[in-house]
C-alpha cells in the first residue's frame, strides 16, 4: 500500500480557504464536496481531514494526522507538543485585552481583581502570572465580545484582527498578548516515508510563498547608468544584464521583493531606467 500523508485543516472559515489555496498553488488539490470530513488529494499521495479548528493540535498529538494547518493561537493553547514544521504567513491576527470603550484604561494593574471573558483561558492565565495580575477568568466558547454588555465579564481577551467587531460591540483595545499566524504543525513520530513527503510539501510551499512574495522585474537602462542600477537591484545573485539592439542600451532582469517595489522603481526611473516592466512569478525554486 502506498504511503500517503494525513494532514488535517479546518473544515471552514479563512483558514481552510487560505490553506486551500496554499495547497492547490503547490499542486495539492482536494475536493471537499457532499459534506465530507474526509478527501483524497490529488497529484500528491496526500489524505484530507477537515475538523474544527481547536481539534487539530490534538487529532496531529494523537497521530490521527501526521500533520495539520492551524492558527499558532489554537496552538499554544492547547499546549500540545507538536513540531512547528513552518509559519505560513497567513490568517495572522493577535490576541488582546480589550474592555469597553468609555472606560479609561490605567495599565495592566487595571485588570485586578476584574472578570476576563475569553475561549484562551490558558494563555491568558499565563500572561497574567507573568505580569503578577490576579483575575477572575471566564471561559466561554464563542461570541466573547458580547461579554462586558450583558453584565458577564469586565473585559474581554479574544483574537483581533481588523478590530471592526470590537467598535460593533463598544469595545477597545488596550494590550496585546501575542500574535498569531498560521502554521503547519507536525506529530514527532513521523516514519522515514513519511518525513519524505512532507520534505516534498515543504519544498512546494517554499517554492509558493518565494513567488508571492517576489516580482520579476524587465527595464531599459543606458549602459552608464547599468552599474548603479545593479546596485539598487541585486536580485537573488545578480541581476542579468543583456546588450539590446540600439546601442549604448541594455536589458536588465532582476527579482525584487513586493515590500520594497515603489521604493525601488522610484530609485530605478532617477537612474534613468525606462521601460520597466513587473511580472508575477508563478513559482521560484530557491
Amino acid at each position: 500500500m502506498k504511503t500517503k500523508l494525513r494532514i488535517a485543516l479546518q473544515k471552514k472559515g479563512r483558514l481552510f480557504e487560505d490553506s486551500r489555496d496554499l495547497l492547490k498553488e503547490a499542486g495539492i488539490k482536494f475536493n471537499l464536496g457532499n459534506g465530507r470530513l474526509v478527501a483524497s488529494a490529488s497529484k500528491f499521495p496526500m489524505e484530507v481531514l477537515f475538523l474544527r479548528d481547536d481539534d487539530i493540535p490534538q487529532t496531529v498529538s494523537d497521530g490521527v494526522a501526521d500533520i495539520g494547518i492551524v492558527g499558532e493561537n489554537e496552538l499554544e493553547e492547547k499546549g500540545f507538543n507538536l513540531k512547528t514544521v513552518k509559519k505560513l504567513g497567513f490568517s495572522k491576527c493577535r490576541l488582546s485585552l480589550a474592555i469597553p470603550k468609555e472606560i479609561e484604561y490605567t495599565g495592566l494593574s487595571w485588570f485586578e481583581h476584574k472578570k476576563i471573558a475569553t475561549s484562551y483561558p490558558k494563555i491568558l492565565q499565563r500572561f497574567f502570572d507573568e505580569k503578577n495580575i490576579n483575575a477572575e477568568i471566564h471561559e466561554i466558547a464563542g461570541s466573547v465580545e458580547i461579554a462586558p454588555g450583558i453584565g458577564l465579564a469586565d473585559a474581554i481577551f479574544d483574537i483581533v484582527s481588523s478590530g471592526s467587531t470590537l467598535v460593533a460591540n463598544h469595545l477597545k483595545e488596550v494590550e496585546k498578548v501575542m500574535d498569531s499566524e498560521a502554521v503547519l504543525v507536525s506529530s514527532n513520530n513521523l516514519s522515514p516515508e513519511k518525513e519524505a513527503l512532507l520534505g516534498q510539501m515543504i519544498f512546494r510551499i517554499n517554492a509558493v510563498m518565494a513567488s508571492n512574495s517576489n516580482k520579476y522585474i524587465l527595464l531599459n537602462a543606458p549602459n552608464d547608468k547599468v552599474d548603479k542600477i545593479v546596485d539598487i537591484l541585486p536580485g537573488m545573485k545578480s541581476p542579468t544584464v543583456l546588450p539590446l539592439a540600439e546601442k549604448g542600451w541594455s536589458s536588465v532582469h532582476s527579482v525584487i521583493k513586493e515590500d520594497h517595489f515603489w521604493e525601488v522603481i522610484g530609485q530605478l526611473k532617477e537612474n534613468g531606467a525606462q521601460g520597466i516592466l513587473i511580472v508575477p512569478i508563478e513559482k521560484m525554486i530557491l
